[in-house]
């Protein structure tokens, strides 16, 4: 037998297979080459050659070029054949690897641990609030309303959808938001059997532990484990404790518009309570008409009971009595700042286990709720007064350098006032706004109608009820404060006495949309409530929180430079650390525009509304403001190490509406330059108690320490007074004789209207605050005020501000003196307030 032999045969196969050709090679296996059509062995043709009846099979081409980089469509084909395979067999891998497991740890959910700076204990949370209930006793309009919310074909579809999970991919892919494709049964899944966390092994899991669950398990039962583990948000798991929580009733006595609310909390509980966060209202009913209307085209509602049905309020919230006291405003805080920045998600939160080290410093934290308690709730009296009932205080402090938050104050008791006034956007922030135009002004270089920079120096016209210039959008014409009439006034003077009209020109000037946009970058979120583009912007009607406004003022304390704040200095859960956001900082504003608004602030508190602030003894800068009607009074200010927000609001205890608070604490009127600037005071003293006193390294714009000369066209000049005056008459209110930076703020020969309570004892020299026009108290005086109640030739001498203006030169309308006596000068403060 050949050599070759035995190949032969293996080739020949079993049932008679042809053997494999040979390599088409000429000498191939030492064959001879021989002529085409030469037989070979056993009768076969030669192997370089041809058979006798039938051609060789041609040769296949290379592919070239350009060809070679794509495959081929076998390869296609087969590359597609062996996907499905794996997929195939990763399926059936999955489903017989995959089982049910007992339920998770969320009937026995661990504690978060919160953690002051120093590594002392701030609170504890965690105790579980859940009544599992059958879904006999769940309403169907209340079964209608979660499905319609979360999953409406749950009855029809299988445990899965995957073009839900599709679209939710690639909604989350090209930035529509992080969204979920989970059907009702792998909600239940995640929340029953495994956990929030947000990886793949869990997704895999939950995938085929929902296929198997929809087989073994009825369609209700899933959705009564569904409705009894969901978290409701108000530390309630299953609808039956939300009920509770929310309406105070159990849950089959719901109506279908409390119902849907409650669906609509399924989405994101802190996104939708309206006690705890009144700013969300719009947000929440927005998604309860979502609920209903999926309701009525599922044929769950009629129309007309839809068209009848509105939005329900659910009741004030009670916080853990564990919580008492500032600790539960501070854990909610830390909680939205975590799940806000998407650190932790809000139900992985909520099942606990994690510990939690916060910016907070404990000493500061203390000062913050003693301050509050001296200068305001010891002057509670609800039994004499039933509007003290309806006293509330926020407040909020910032370390400019670091950006982190080292106190606050939310409230009386997280217990008793449940929503945190340190956090709820839906106050007006008032005149606190108006330092953000002036830095816009500077930032963006932005000059007056005639064509004159906007500096401290700048003259405006003060006029009550003065028509802006150059708005397009209609006629818009603020009032003063009390209808006072301030004539031409330099900016830094506007800032002292806060002259709407001023300032309502100086946004159109510089434009809205570049004040807000200044705002935004200063630290104001974007999607603040009422914070529109048009002049009125300049007075505050926007809703920012004290934290909010405490950021931006940071910025301003930070020489222009911004780093959105921060609560949270570490997290842990089972040993392992949670990965924090970077705290990015970036120059959000010139440093030349933050510091000269600096330097505008410093005169506020050195002789404008906010000289209560004088009594922190140290370098500072603030401004007041008053919400509408007197709904809230402000005071935001800063010196270099600290940056402190403190407002005062009015709410009724029964139904949440905002009230003035005129009355309150036995006071005609609340505002920004009393009791918000004395809790400021208090704190910023005694939470910088020991250490070195920093003064202000400001570098200001170009041209802001010099006075601007007053065109004799527009600013008439009274020869005999030497005094400014509007259309030839005496400006009414004013210290007539003076221009802005005159060292002792007089010139020869002031205008008699200067001090009106003056007159008889200018010749004779007064002394130490008598005059024979009228009484003084801490200077002030029936006519005119003046600082110390020395005056010579007519002119006060300490009262003077940085421009040198003097307060004592004002006239009755609108005076707001140097005083610092909150009992004398309250009313007249707060009439420069807005």
């Amino acid at each position: 037998m050949s050599s070759d032999e035995p190949q032969q045969q293996g080739a020949q196969g079993p049932e008679g297979w042809a053997p494999r050709e040979p390599v088409d090679t000429p000498g191939a296996s030492g064959t001879p080459e021989g002529p085409a059509d030469a037989p070979g062995p056993e009768g076969q043709t030669g192997q370089t050659g041809q058979t006798g009846k039938k051609g060789k099979k041609p040769k296949r081409p290379k592919r070239k070029g350009w060809r070679r980089i794509f495959p081929t469509w076998r390869m296609v084909l087969g590359g597609f054949i062996l996907i499905i395979l794996l997929c195939v067999g990763g399926f059936v891998a999955g489903y017989l690897i995959v089982d049910i497991p007992p339920a998770n740890a969320a009937a026995t959910a661990q504690s978060n641990v919160y953690l002051y700076a120093d590594g002392t204990q701030l609170a504890r949370d965690g105790e579980v609030n859940r009544e599992n209930v059958p879904l006999s006793q769940i309403p169907k309009k209340v079964q209608h309303a979660a499905l319609a919310a979360e999953d409406r074909d749950f009855y029809s579809e299988s445990a899965i959808d995957p073009k839900a999970m599709i679209r939710a991919a690639w909604n989350t892919v090209t930035g529509k938001g992080k969204q979920s494709g989970s059907t009702i049964t792998q909600q239940f899944v995640k929340n029953y059997y495994l956990g929030q966390e947000q990886t793949v092994t869990r997704k895999v899991k939950e995938f085929f532990i929902s296929i198997k669950l929809d087989r073994e398990v009825s369609k209700d039962d899933i959705l009564a484990g569904y409705l009894n583990t969901s978290y409701f948000g108000r530390n309630a798991y299953g609808v039956q404790a939300a009920a509770q929580a929310y309406f105070g009733k159990d849950v089959d006595d719901l109506d279908t518009a409390q119902g849907a609310y409650l669906a609509t909390l399924l989405n994101s509980p802190n996104a939708y309570d309206v006690a705890t966060h009144p700013e969300n209202k719009a947000r929440a009913e927005g998604r309860w008409n979502y609920v209903l209307d999926g309701m009525v085209k599922e044929g769950w509602l009629s129309p007309s009971e839809r068209a009848n049905t509105k939005f329900p309020k659910p009741k004030e919230a009670k916080g853990a009595s564990g919580l008492s006291g500032q600790r539960g405003y501070l854990v909610q805080a830390v909680e939205d700042y975590l799940t806000t920045n998407k650190i932790v998600d809000e139900d992985t939160l909520a099942k606990g286990g994690y510990r939690i080290t916060t910016t907070l410093q404990k000493d500061r934290q203390d000062a913050f709720k003693k301050a509050v308690d001296d200068q305001v709730m010891s002057k509670v009296d609800k039994d004499a007064r039933k509007i003290d009932r309806n006293v509330r205080a926020g407040g909020a402090s910032i370390d400019p350098d670091t950006g982190k938050v080292v106190a606050m104050y939310g409230g009386i008791d997280y217990t008793k006032q449940y929503v945190n006034n340190a956090t709820r956007r839906d106050y007006q922030v008032g005149s606190t706004f108006k330092p953000f135009v002036f830095t816009s002004a500077v930032e963006n270089g932005s000059v007056t109608q005639d064509g004159r920079t906007i500096t401290p120096n700048t003259i405006y016209d003060g006029t009550d009820q003065r028509p802006v210039q150059g708005w397009d959008g209609g006629t818009y014409a603020p009032e003063n404060e009390d209808n006072v009439d301030y004539g031409n006034i330099t900016v830094r003077e506007a800032t002292d006495k806060s002259v709407n009209s001023v300032y309502a020109q100086m946004a159109v000037d510089v434009g809205s949309d570049k004040v807000k946009d200044t705002a935004v970058a200063l630290g104001v979120p974007e999607s603040t409530p009422d914070l529109t583009a048009s002049p009125s912007i300049a007075l505050g009607p926007s809703t920012a929180s004290v934290l909010d406004m405490t950021e931006a003022y940071a910025t301003l304390a930070n020489h222009g430079r911004h780093g959105t704040y921060t609560m949270v200095e570490k997290v842990t859960k089972d040993g392992q650390e949670v990965e924090l956001p970077e705290q990015n900082t970036e120059q959000a504003v010139s440093r030349e525009a933050a510091d000269t608004t600096t330097s505008i602030l410093q005169s506020v508190v050195d002789g404008g509304t906010g000289t209560a602030a004088q009594a922190a003894g140290r370098p500072a800068a603030g401004k007041t403001g008053t919400a509408e009607e007197d709904k809230a009074a402000w005071f935001a200010g800063y010196t270099p190490e600290l940056a402190t927000v403190v407002a005062v609001m009015g709410q009724d205890p029964n139904t949440g509406a905002h009230t003035p608070l005129y009355g309150a604490l036995g006071q005609t009127r609340i505002n920004g330059g009393a009791y918000p600037a004395q809790i400021w005071a208090q704190f910023t003293r005694d939470a910088l108690q020991g250490e070195p006193v920093q003064d202000f390294d400001l570098r200001l714009e170009e041209g802001a320490d010099v006075p601007e000369i007053p065109d004799p066209t527009d600013i008439g000049e009274d020869p005999t007074t030497g005094g400014e005056t509007t259309g030839g008459e005496e400006t009414p209110g004013q210290d007539q004789g003076q221009t802005q930076g005159q060292d002792q703020g007089q010139t020869q020969g002031q205008t008699q209207g200067q001090d009106q309570g003056q007159t008889q004892g200018q010749d004779q020299g007064q002394t130490q605050g008598q005059t024979d026009g009228g009484a003084v108290d801490g200077g002030a005086t029936d006519g005119g005020a003046v600082d110390g109640g020395q005056t010579d030739g007519g002119a006060a001498q300490g009262g003077q501000t940085d421009g040198g203006a003097t307060d004592g030169g004002e006239t009755d309308p609108g005076a707001l003196g140097g005083l610092t006596d909150d009992s004398a000068t309250r009313r007249r403060d707060a009439s420069a307030d807005r």
